[in-house]
């Protein structure tokens, strides 16, 4: 069966910081290609898509141009300011790079604007039209309390599909499903809306997390969208910090039915990604 990593990052710090990570983190070093390949390989993954970790105009040429590098990669989420007068013709720009084909989606992050409804500004939804009229999905990075803004906008929005990373970042450590759970099935009931299975390991208790941890809320995620509207993704190497990338992969499977892999780790993302 194929298998699609639907989300992972690479960065060389000697290229460009990454201001989020802390110091003295396990994360804070050189993660690139090189370093996934063979882990990707040895999982049994087939294709991934490559996600953008700054807001910087730089980074996704880079990714574009990696791309361009390795078969493995067959898909990038890039960024850039949706807020730009031009936005429509930045897009079209980053399409006619080295690369340019392999642009699939566009992502912000969302979970560091202090306006919980950054989303709806008029500048925002200019933009998001753009990402839209360019053929583009958008990469939802929030946080719960966003989640009602993300169902707003993507209400406002029918042509354009939400993809939902890491299930809205929901509070697995603290046992509290509410209100992430409503938040995330008003935001299902949206048909042009999708959601990742990542990133769960990350919002639990990173030193004695089981399977049975996460069970609760991936089981919400799969009751709202279904499996034809979530995909796999391992986060890697933000994941690192939980587990091993084979282990997150074998994770995310005893979470789901068998009968559903081959929508959650191929199917879906390679029809919302056009990988």
């Amino acid at each position: 069966m194929t298998v699609v990593d639907a989300h992972h990052h690479v960065w060389d710090l000697s290229v460009r910081d990454q201001d989020w990570i802390g110091e003295g983190s396990p994360i804070r070093r050189d993660f690139t290609m090189k370093h996934l390949a063979p882990e990707a390989r040895e999982a049994g993954v087939d294709r991934t898509v490559l996600v953008q970790t700054v807001t910087v105009p730089e980074e996704t040429p880079e990714f574009l141009a990696l791309a361009d590098e390795y078969d493995l990669i067959a898909g990038v989420v890039g960024w850039t300011d949706l807020t730009r007068p031009d936005v429509a013709g930045e897009l079209a720009r980053l399409r006619e790079l080295p690369g340019g084909r392999y642009l699939k989606g566009i992502r912000h992050q969302v979970q560091g604007e202090p306006d919980p409804d950054w989303l709806l500004r008029p500048d925002v939804h200019r933009g998001l039209t753009a990402v839209a009229d360019a053929g583009l999905v958008y990469d939802l990075v929030v946080l719960p309390h966003q989640l009602p803004a993300c169902a707003r906008a993507a209400a406002s929005l029918p042509g354009l599909t939400f993809v939902l990373d890491h299930l809205g970042k929901p509070p697995i450590a603290s046992g509290l499903l509410e209100p992430w759970a409503s938040g995330l099935r008003a935001l299902a009931a949206l048909p042009n809306t999708v959601a990742k299975l990542s990133g769960l390991v990350t919002e639990a208790d990173l030193a004695s997390w089981t399977v049975e941890d996460l069970r609760p809320w991936a089981d919400v995620a799969l009751d709202a969208f279904g499996p034809g509207r979530l995909m796999y993704g391992s986060d890697w190497p933000v994941s690192t910090l939980g587990a091993a990338y084979g282990d997150i992969l074998r994770s995310t499977r005893r979470l789901t039915d068998p009968h559903d892999h081959a929508q959650i780790f191929a199917t879906t993302a390679t029809r919302v990604y056009g990988l």
